[in-house]
């Protein structure tokens, strides 16, 4: 006889299972040749605040959140054994906690124009970019399922060698170990929020120019590393990074769940819409 676990775990994973044969099914079957005037009606209206919501949550991801608190704490532990005044360590962790965040911004928009130019590669209808919203959907369920059967099979997650690198890059407090860093992060971001960023660039392919696509792709990636400037700001105080580490280590599953949903409903919005 099924026990309660065993029965939960039936369920979730059918919801999950009906949830993506629907998506596949919506891919195929709802107007798969959609009228450019159709698209160009809704498009306005969905991409911009997608665009900005998505970004907003996609910065303050499990991955990059983590990582970059462990970075800072390194950099703090590398200047403090210096002797540094307190304004000194302050002003030198913000000038290279920017050099760090400047190369996951640069990192990101890179993986985005190189997805982007892809789709654009292919055609410029819309059927890549629903196959782009299929994927983003399907990553999105693997999030939830990582949510709600945390040790049935692989976790969406970076390995742990990245958080150890980006630490001892932190510590060396060069310009090069800094970009080093920050690249391992823009990567890093990939298994944790990956889903997010591949629902908005299928959106972005959709666009009625290429310039306006890019434009709202540079425009994803500063408000995506705007959360990792308000935190390097704030965790520039000891006290203030341990509260926030703290409150990282309590949340970051329900950070999980939120963006697992979250990409799971613009992934189907994108598939009606498109």
């Amino acid at each position: 006889m099924a026990t309660t676990s065993q029965f939960r775990r039936i369920v979730i994973l059918s919801v999950l299972a009906v949830v993506a044969l629907g998506a596949i099914a919506l891919t195929g079957f709802w107007h798969p040749n959609a009228p450019a005037e159709a698209m160009k009606m809704y498009l306005p209206a969905i991409t911009l605040p997608t665009v900005i919501v998505a970004a907003a949550v996609d910065g303050i991801n499990p991955c990059a959140f983590t990582v970059l608190l462990l970075f800072i704490t390194a950099m703090l532990a590398t200047m403090q054994a210096g002797g540094q005044s307190v304004n000194a360590i302050r002003a030198r962790l913000l000038g290279q906690g920017g050099i760090y965040i400047a190369a996951v911004f640069l990192t990101y928009l890179a993986l985005g124009i190189g997805l982007l130019k892809t789709l654009d590669f292919f055609t410029r209808e819309h059927l890549p970019a629903r196959f782009g919203a299929l994927a983003a959907i399907l990553f999105g369920l693997w999030m939830l399922k990582d949510f709600f059967l945390p040790d049935l099979g692989w976790r969406l997650q970076a390995p742990p060698q990245v958080g150890r690198m980006a630490q001892d890059m932190a510590k060396k407090a060069t310009v090069p170990a800094l970009i080093v860093g920050g690249f391992l992060i823009g990567l890093c971001t990939i298994p944790c929020s990956g889903a997010v960023y591949l629902g908005v660039i299928s959106l972005l392919a959709l666009q009625p120019s290429a310039l306006l696509g890019y434009s709202y792709l540079v425009l994803y990636n500063l408000v995506f590393v705007l959360p990792l400037v308000v935190i390097l700001i704030a965790a520039s105080a000891r006290p203030t990074l341990n509260r926030l580490a703290h409150w990282n280590l309590h949340h970051k599953e329900w950070v999980r769940l939120a963006l697992g949903g979250g990409v799971v409903v613009m992934g189907l919005l994108i598939l009606a819409t498109v």
